[in-house]
């Protein structure tokens, strides 16, 4: 540990601090236990004019450690950079002085606690040098469809190389089947030309891209700025390295051959949207029947979609691809009859504007309805029952031609061709698609824990869809289009600009050995002592990242531009052996073990709350700023995430003589927001082993709660804390206490 030699500490008296607590005594005791080379109280450390003067001192004291005990580290974190300097914030104004009763005696030992804990924890810290790679800034774009070419455009044009491929012998996907495309520029009435000829010529011409086609990944190993890929071209093998990789391969129509019910397969005259788009294209409707003109035609909306017994979700396009198709039938064959049955038409933006133009079309109906019958009539046509309609209770339609809007499959779902049968199920006995790591075989990625994206339920890659849209459980590796949500032709370029965006994020993060989302700019990477490995593989299995690869006996073996900062091996390893140069075991066991615990007397119970850095410790700002109060006994350590809590922190703590434990972090499960995917549930998973510790203590399990919100929960942590406190007063000191 570093003395305090070079320590400077600043503490802040305005905003309301240095009407709660005694700033004065405090800097008296830390100059007795600490002696810092600086400690001293200003009324205003964010004033431009104390920054620098923390500057000269940090220059003519050389110091190499500045605690900044003031507002919450949320706020003005770019002030308080000083270079290689290890900083430490001290939240003193939400979680003392807005918090708690003023100039009280227990307020003041929060304060003076707090600041002793953000002293041991820069005395511990080594600033983070970041690890610098000599790295390969092209991009890898998989597959050739709208949003392949439209990311690959997106990253060349701002100056990164791209190599793009493409399994089939010519680009465009799906959107090369489209014979026109719905309104995408005011006034959203008129149907609109397939441009997708000019976007293949312009990647093809592109200086910055280079094109394979026939082309299928064989491998890819390695990591962000050094991802080295196999491919496999008409055939013959070729080699290449790439900064990071936009997976845009697109999806598959559901299988109709599932939708018998609804005619498919039995009768020639019922077609899948797709069947009747690439007809019109080829312009063969006449030829499909004959020369005899269509008097009537049925769309059937949500064919296999929004269905438990087939795809539960809602494809997104299949509206709006019915509606353009009507007009095509209206241009085709004036007079034909032309139906619309929705369980509810969806056209979100503009395209409601299209859909009110449709709606005034002649001989255009739409209505909501449930097919319960569709037969042959023996003279070819379609004979269609349909009940719970806007029209009558019960409505029969012939038709020649009946055409079923199904939906998508991401092109990462294992098998496209039994989604149901494949469904994987959950401890609460719900159904989810298996992960695409079980076999997808797309991206042949070389991570112990599976050769593609790992998936969340239908097979679309797993992502944090409210704050992380684009990001996977792969860094550096980012899903784009169709294969990461069901979305139309516009919303599938919108989202290729995104991801380009974030492909260039990674490549110029890694450059300066900085992290990704969601602990951006961090240069801290997890160092692993290996002389003690036990190849246990608990680190290299619960990363939720593939971080870790392993050796033949089990030994870890770190790829650290995969690495997000999180922390959870370093929570997963019982030796203890991983740790951060600032965020370490060591590092908070030290900051526990720097407070001085009450004895039984007093009847000042301290207790430990672990709170993570992403939901539940911002949760608290909002509390500080609604000045609700809370029990003055708790003492809060922020952590990266509740995955990354090593249970000897909780095992040192009790045994020290805290009273209790808690521990908040984000939701887990079907709908988790744990930023770092599994933080949460793996922490949950592990207090099973901290019951066994409480048994080994002879102590009651309540002293220790687990507990989970979302940040728009805030007014639960005041209400958790209270509570707790109520309890541990009830089961009374820590028996360690006085020991």
């Amino acid at each position: 540990m570093a003395t305090g030699e070079k320590l400077g500490v600043y503490i802040c008296s305005g905003c309301d601090i240095g009407g709660a607590v005694d700033c004065e005594k405090i800097v008296a005791d830390v100059e007795k236990e600490f002696n810092p080379a600086v400690c001293k109280i200003n009324n205003w450390v964010c004033n431009e004019k104390f920054v620098e003067q923390i500057k000269n001192e940090i220059k003519e004291k050389d110091l190499d450690r500045v605690v900044i005990a003031a507002c919450s580290p949320r706020f003005l974190s770019d002030l308080f950079n000083f270079g290689k300097v290890v900083v430490e914030r001290v939240n003193l104004r939400e979680q003392v002085a807005w918090t708690h009763k003023p100039m009280d005696e227990n307020t003041q030992e929060l304060a003076l606690d707090y600041v002793k804990m953000g002293i041991l924890k820069a005395l511990n810290s080594q600033y983070p040098e970041p690890l610098v790679l000599d790295i390969n800034s092209t991009i890898l774009v998989v597959g050739g469809g709208i949003t392949g070419l439209t990311s690959a455009l997106a990253c060349a044009n701002s100056g990164y190389k791209v190599i793009l491929v493409e399994k089939e012998s010519e680009l465009g996907g799906f959107y090369k089947k489209l014979h026109k495309i719905a309104p995408q520029k005011y006034p959203y009435l008129l149907l609109e030309p397939n441009t997708i000829d000019e976007t293949i010529s312009k990647v093809e011409t592109h200086p910055n891209i280079q094109v394979l086609k026939n082309c299928v990944i064989q491998k890819i190993s390695g990591q962000p700025g050094m991802f080295d890929v196999d491919a496999s071209v008409n055939g013959n093998l070729i080699q290449f390295q790439v900064g990071a990789i936009i997976q845009a391969t697109g999806w598959k129509p559901y299988d109709a051959t599932k939708l018998s019910h609804l005619g498919y397969g039995k009768f020639s005259n019922v077609l899948t949207n797709i069947e009747f788009e690439e007809l019109v294209r080829d312009n063969k409707v006449a030829e499909k029947f004959n020369g005899k003109p269509i008097q009537s035609i049925v769309f059937v909306q949500c064919a296999g979609s929004r269905d438990k017994d087939h795809l539960p979700y809602c494809s997104s396009y299949c509206c709006s691809a019915s509606l353009k198709q009507a007009l095509y039938v209206r241009e085709l064959y004036p007079n034909a009859k032309i139906y619309i049955i929705y369980k509810d038409i969806r056209t979100p933006g503009n395209y409601e504007i299209f859909y009110k133009r449709v709606q005034s079309e002649d001989n255009i109906f739409l209505t909501k309805g449930e097919i319960t019958n569709l037969s042959g009539n023996g003279n070819g046509k379609i004979d269609l029952e349909i009940e719970n309609t806007l029209l009558a209770p019960k409505i029969k339609i012939q038709a020649d031609l009946v055409v079923l809007a199904t939906g998508m499959v991401p092109s990462t779902f294992v098998n496209v061709e039994d989604l149901a049968e494949q469904a994987a199920t959950t401890a609460d006995g719900k159904k989810v698609a298996a992960g695409a790591e079980v076999g997808a075989k797309i991206l042949n990625l070389t991570y112990r824990q599976g050769t593609d994206l790992p998936t969340l339920k239908y097979g679309f890659p797993d992502s944090h869809y409210i704050c992380f849209p684009y990001e996977t459980r792969r860094t550096g590796i980012y899903a784009a289009g169709t294969v990461r949500a069901p979305m139309d032709g516009v919303s599938c370029k919108n989202d290729s600009y995104g991801a380009a965006l974030k492909a260039i994020q990674v490549i110029e993060n890694v450059k300066l050995g900085r992290a990704v989302h969601p602990r951006s700019g961090d240069t801290s990477y997890p160092d692993f002592f290996l002389q003690r490995c036990t190849q246990c593989k608990r680190c290299t299995e619960e990363c939720p990242f593939g971080t870790l690869d392993e050796d033949d006996k089990g030994t870890p073996k770190p790829n650290p531009n995969r690495c997000r900062r999180c922390g959870i091996c370093m929570g997963a390893c019982p030796e203890r052996i991983i740790s951060f140069k600032n965020y370490s075991p060591q590092i908070i066991s030290s900051m526990i073990k720097s407070l001085e615990i009450p004895e039984s007397e007093e009847e000042k119970p301290r207790i430990l709350a672990f709170l993570c850095e992403n939901d539940a410790y911002p949760s608290l700002d909002v509390v500080a700023r609604k000045k609700i109060q809370y029990s003055p006994y708790i003492r809060i350590i922020p952590v990266r995430c509740l995955g990354s809590v090593n249970i000897i922190w909780i095992a040192d703590a009790l045994s020290m003589g805290y009273d209790g434990i808690i521990l908040i972090g984000c939701k887990y499960g079907e709908d988790y927001q744990c930023h770092f995917i599994r933080g949460s549930e793996l922490a949950n998973k592990r207090m099973e082993n901290v019951q066994e510790k409480l048994k080994q203590l002879v102590l009651e399990p309540e002293r220790v709660e687990f507990h989970t919100l979302s940040i728009d929960e805030f007014e639960r942590i005041p209400e958790i804390f209270n509570q707790f406190a109520e309890t541990i007063e009830k089961l009374g000191p820590n028996p360690y206490k006085d020991m």
